[in-house]
């Protein structure tokens, strides 16, 4: 199924069940994430893509806007520093990437055209989870 063909639909509709709304005393990343639920998949910025991924949210959706956007500029800052959303995504479980095998392989493609330099200036440890992902492992595992 491709994903990429329900842009004007959201998170709750496409990811049942709808999530109720968060607690009086939900933090700020919970409401964010619960408010991004219902945003139709088309409006999501690179920013929120970041964020549903850093907490595992209706993977097998965002992932394929991510990786739309990083093979067409790998090192995007999304919000923080240049790679963030790559990190992100990298960094999802195995178990959403086992979903999206040839996402997975145009990313792995993407990855192993960065330059050295470019990898150098990404933060501590990126190099590593970078190499992780193209051998085919997320999160110390082998993808199913």
């Amino acid at each position: 199924m491709d994903h990429l063909l329900h842009l004007d639909r959201t998170l709750d509709e496409l990811d049942p069940p709808r999530w109720t709304p968060p607690a009086g005393d939900a933090t700020r990343l919970v409401r964010k994430v619960h408010e991004l639920r219902r945003v139709p998949l088309g409006e999501l910025r690179p920013a929120d893509l970041r964020i549903l991924i850093s907490q595992q949210v209706a993977l097998p959706y965002v992932l394929p806007l991510a990786v739309r956007l990083l093979l067409e500029e790998p090192l995007l800052d999304a919000c923080f520093y240049e790679g963030d959303l790559l990190l992100a995504a990298v960094n999802a479980p195995a178990s959403a990437w086992s979903l999206l095998p040839d996402l997975g392989a145009r990313l792995r493609t993407v990855i192993t055209s960065l330059p050295e330099a470019a990898v150098a200036d990404l933060p501590r440890g990126a190099a590593e989870q970078l190499a992780r992902f193209e051998r085919g492992r997320t999160n110390g595992r082998p993808e199913a």
